[in-house]
């Protein structure tokens, strides 16, 4: 089929219809708030009013008095000067005089002279020494002051109308009277240092899946020439601190294009149809420089798929900036040049129209790094940090299995932290070690305890650190403390020396088997069970649900998943009522099996769990290799 026209784009965001090959429109202009409409009607108004008024004071500054009343006050010689014109009289007079109605009193007056009227008024007047003038007594503003005066009201009514709008813009944040909020601006400042791949580590195949996308950017010649199209969005996927945020502006600073960063709940507000005039605003700004990139972070808060939860009849706030945001992410909508990443950590929930090729034509899964990444990672975040010549971070790495970029990056800010607050000028392997004790096991807490519960916690301690010692594939142990830490009274670390993918029946068991080590020995030494066990309880609970109900690890449940991921169904029950009685059945099989076989081993080899809880009282705090040592055991490296 031929290659498509393409589409030019479009300069105001908010028309909705599109062109082909018509020239850009003009920029709108500028409207004033309230539009010129409303203005015009406003100052007319206000011109009205002003009229009124000042008529009303000018007629009451020199009252009407009766001709009669103006030829009794010359017959008694009290008037002083006077104005005609035509038969129209302004007055004033020598001393005021009580007016008709007495309410005040008066010396200018102005009168009207009878047509009938007879009285010989010259002669009385220059009997009686009145001044005619040849000006008016009162002197009457001219028509343009009274438009001047008139129109001063209006002029400052405009003023106050210009300061309160822009006051209200600023205060809101940008925002109009509807919650119009003004468009997104590149985030890099110019000048500044981008972003690059260099400031990634740990994630090399999903940098490989990027650099497509910036080679496209950088390159779109030679892709069209092959009839490649650019994508119109990548997802990238992953656990909350992987880095998705930095991976997304290291693209656009490789790229050398601009970054437009949003969050999704930035889009929504109260009032329907302001998130999907915020989407048009972001992607006309978008086009305005393309090629450019637009990142979504948290897409899953307006994406979720339609239909669930939606207000009446579906037409709420959150399906019409989703609407928005496919409708912009079209082939039809003009965007070319334009591609949207965006981060999720549910990509599950996504609407299918959302993730279809087309729109999001590539999801790309951001997961934590493997040893290798970590110490990648460590390397990056420590750059400013001043360490000790016998700081080893590959060894840091390797006891930090599972830990994303985020809490490296907060483990070498921990260490830091330990270092200055110690006086140090450089950070040592100790500091780096308390600060991950800290991260994974809490803080210390200055608790004393009596001898005999600080004896049962050595004991629980042991419990759980000997069969982890003990059982062929276990973790390896690397601390074993009775300091307090966080809501537990002691704690025992294990690592694994490497990374793990897939787990093992044996090794899930081994598991279960070592976190009942505390109960074990307590009921082996003491025979008595106490609520230290809690955390541990519930982490046996979990790994025996998943073995029984999810991965297929019971030959009466057989090869299927009872129990969804999260643990809870939407639809209630997740399979029926006697395949969830067989899953509970089995997981009391499985953790009764697994603490017989904790405490046979612990009174087998009961001599070393003494030995190690009474290194334990002693030292309070035990290294691997002072843990393997007091028990006896030669730890066999990896």
């Amino acid at each position: 089929m031929p290659s498509p026209t393409p589409v030019p784009p479009r300069d105001r965001a908010d028309t909705p219809w599109r062109s082909e090959g018509a020239p850009p429109a003009p920029p709108p202009r500028k409207r004033m708030p309230g539009g010129w409409r409303g203005l015009i009607l406003t100052a007319l108004i206000v011109y009205l009013i002003a009229n009124v008024v000042l008529s009303f004071f000018n007629e009451g500054d020199e009252p009407v008095v009766s001709y009669t009343e103006f030829s009794k006050q010359v017959a008694a010689g009290n008037v002083s000067k006077i104005y005609s014109k035509g038969d129209a009289i302004q007055g004033e007079l020598k001393s005021a005089q009580p007016l008709p109605d007495g309410k005040g009193d008066y010396t200018k007056f102005t009168t009207q002279r009878p047509a009938f009227a007879d009285d010989q008024l010259w002669a009385n007047l220059t009997q009686h020494n009145v001044t005619v003038t040849a000006s008016p007594v009162v002197v009457q503003r001219s028509f343009l002051a009274n438009l001047l005066l008139s129109l001063a009201p209006m002029l400052l009514l405009v003023l106050l109308w210009v300061v309160i709008a822009r006051r209200m813009g600023s205060g809101m944040g940008g925002m109009g009277a509807l919650g119009r909020k003004a468009p997104p601006k590149p985030v890099e400042l110019a000048g500044a240092k981008r972003t690059t791949f260099e400031d990634v580590a740990g994630i090399d195949e999903v940098e490989g899946e990027l650099n497509d996308v910036v080679d496209f950017l950088k390159n779109p010649g030679q892709y069209r020439r092959m009839g490649a199209r650019m994508p119109r969005g990548v997802l990238l996927s992953g656990p909350p601190g992987t880095g998705k945020t930095l991976l997304a502006r290291a693209v656009a600073g490789e790229a050398g294009v601009p970054f437009f960063s949003a969050s999704a709940s930035e889009f929504i507000e109260m009032i329907v149809g302001v998130g999907a005039s915020r989407v048009r605003e972001l992607f006309a700004e978008a086009r305005k420089v393309a090629p450019a990139i637009i990142f979504i972070d948290e897409i899953d808060t307006i994406g979720r798929a339609r239909g669930a939860g939606a207000g009446v009849g579906g037409h709420d706030e959150r399906e019409q900036t989703l609407n928005q945001i496919l409708t912009e992410m079209d082939g039809f909508s003009g965007a070319e040049g334009v591609i949207v990443l965006a981060a999720t950590n549910r990509a599950d929930v996504l609407d299918p129209a959302l993730t279809r090729p087309g729109r999001f034509d590539r999801t790309v899964v951001v997961s934590p790094p493997d040893r290798d990444g970590r110490a990648a990672i460590l390397r990056i975040h420590t750059r400013d940090i001043p360490l000790a010549p016998d700081v080893d971070l590959t060894r840091v790495a390797r006891t930090t299995p599972g830990m994303t970029g985020a809490e490296l990056a907060n483990l070498a800010n921990e260490a830091a932290l330990l270092a200055v607050k110690r006086r140090r000028d450089q950070v040592t392997p100790a500091d780096l070690s308390e600060a991950l004790e800290k991260i994974q096991l809490g803080a210390e807490r200055s608790l004393v305890m009596p001898d005999e519960e600080r004896r049962r916690t050595a004991y629980h301690e042991s419990g759980h650190a000997l069969l982890g010692m003990l059982r062929p594939g276990a973790d390896p142990v690397r601390k074993i403390t009775i300091v307090p830490r966080g809501r537990a009274l002691g704690v025992t670390l294990s690592a694994p020396d490497a990374d793990r993918y897939a787990y093992t029946e044996d090794y899930l068991r081994g598991r279960i088997i070592g976190a009942l080590g505390g109960m074990a020995a307590e009921h082996v030494v003491y025979d008595v069970i106490t609520t230290g066990s809690e955390s541990d309880l519930e982490q046996v609970t979990g790994i025996a649900r998943g073995m029984a109900g999810r991965w297929g690890m019971s030959e009466r449940v057989g090869r299927l998943t009872a129990i969804p991921s999260d643990g809870q169904s939407p639809y209630g029950l997740a399979a029926a009522p006697a395949t969830l009685d067989a899953v509970d059945h089995e997981m009391r099989r499985i953790v009764d099996e697994c603490y017989e076989e904790a405490c046979r081993v612990l009174r087998e080899h009961r001599p070393q769990l003494d030995a190690l809880a009474e290194a334990l009282l002693a030292h309070e705090t035990l290294d691997e290799k002072a843990a393997y040592a007091a028990a006896g055991i030669t730890r066999l490296e990896k």
